[in-house]
């Protein structure tokens, strides 16, 4: 198979689809693999890395393109990409289409084979292709929101994990899958008081044992929610539906309840976010300010750590990406329920149902 490694085109994306070692291995087992020059120098990987991995470097995204069976990304193609991605070509990304019906059409019409890395799923139900880069963006929500709390950037001016005399500053999340788990971690470990809400008594047990007695866990509501937003100086919104759109669990309403400078980073915004204010942030302007409350809302947040942020992936996808391109995408998925999951759009029809459950579509075809 012929498979194709396009440089990132999104805002401050500089992360890569695949390192030079995911390279290597592709091409012993006689794959041809194209990379855009340059795609990697954001996380460290030159073309000469590649060209000595065994790929062959393409001076344009046109051609890396129009040259591919397969296209292995980062992020969703954004709309200069809509054009270049080909029927029958297998485009293996983060797509999160949930929260967007114009890229979902997009794709819709180019007639691709759209495999989704956060829908493929094990059969214990977790996401193994989601789980480092949520690792990830748990880890940097503690760092954004720690940086955005103080005063300058228009927060509360409160320092996290406080000093003696002082009390620590008071985290609040919103989940407790991957995401709310890493936040918890490294906002415990800077001092600060952390309260973790969610729906899933087994996760709270699990979080109550292994974390330390300044984490504590609420079952989550709107009465809780609305209690602690009052309170809590950093929210983080770490909740996931698979496949399908963050509910709202802050409203506009309650933002007014919030003491001013508070910080909210709602790393679900690649899912539509779960704070009804949410709009999504680039890396470049990455703030904004309703009703006193600080947003942030980056919907790339791992691409500003690309090195840390590449290698993890693609220590995730490789397998899969090889059993695409020795099997062929049809066989692969019939080999593996895992990897068929992943399956979102086949040739211009949608084979995921919470993508047609959340645009209220009547039928697998828009």
């Amino acid at each position: 198979m012929i498979i194709g490694v396009p440089k990132e085109i999104k805002n401050n994306e500089s992360r890569v689809g695949m390192t030079p070692a995911g390279i290597y291995e592709l091409v012993k087992n006689n794959h041809t693999v194209y990379v855009q020059s340059t795609a990697g120098e954001g996380s460290g990987f030159f073309d000469e890395d590649y060209i000595e991995a065994g790929a062959t470097i393409l001076a344009t995204i046109e051609e890396v393109y129009l040259s591919s069976d397969m296209i292995v990304k980062v992020k969703e193609p954004i709309e200069p990409e809509y054009h270049l991605i080909q029927k029958g070509q297998v485009i293996f990304t983060y797509f999160h289409f949930a929260s967007s019906e114009k890229l979902t059409r997009a794709m819709i019409a180019r007639g691709a084979i759209c495999i989704a890395y956060e829908t493929v799923e094990d059969e214990d139900g977790s996401l193994p292709l989601l789980t480092p880069m949520s690792e990830v963006a748990g880890r940097m929500a503690i760092q954004q929101g720690a940086k955005y709390l103080e005063k300058p950037e228009k927060g509360r001016g409160v320092l996290l994990g406080g000093v003696p005399g002082v009390p620590p500053g008071k985290v609040l999340v919103l989940g407790a899958g991957i995401v709310g788990t890493q936040a918890a971690k490294m906002a415990a470990g800077l001092g600060a008081h952390v309260t973790i809400l969610d729906i899933n008594m087994k996760r709270l047990r699990y979080i109550n044992d292994v974390m330390p007695s300044h984490v504590v866990t609420e079952f989550s509501n709107e009465f809780n929610i609305r209690k602690h937003i009052k309170t809590h100086d950093l929210i983080i919104g770490g909740v996931l539906l698979k496949g399908a759109k963050a509910p709202n669990l802050i409203t506009r309403d309650m933002l007014k309840s919030m003491r001013p400078g508070t910080v909210i980073v709602d790393v679900a915004v690649d899912q539509g976010g779960c704070v009804e204010t949410t709009r999504p942030t680039t890396h470049e302007d990455p703030v904004y300010i309703i009703d006193d409350v600080v947003h942030y809302s980056v919907a790339n947040m791992p691409g500003a750590v690309p090195y840390t942020s590449t290698m993890a992936l693609t220590n995730v996808t490789l397998p899969y990406i090889l059993a695409l391109a020795n099997k062929g995408w049809f066989k692969a998925c019939e080999d593996d329920l895992s990897l068929h999951k992943g399956l979102n759009i086949i040739e211009g029809e949608v084979a995921y149902k919470e993508i047609i459950e959340t645009f209220q579509w009547d039928t697998a075809l828009a």
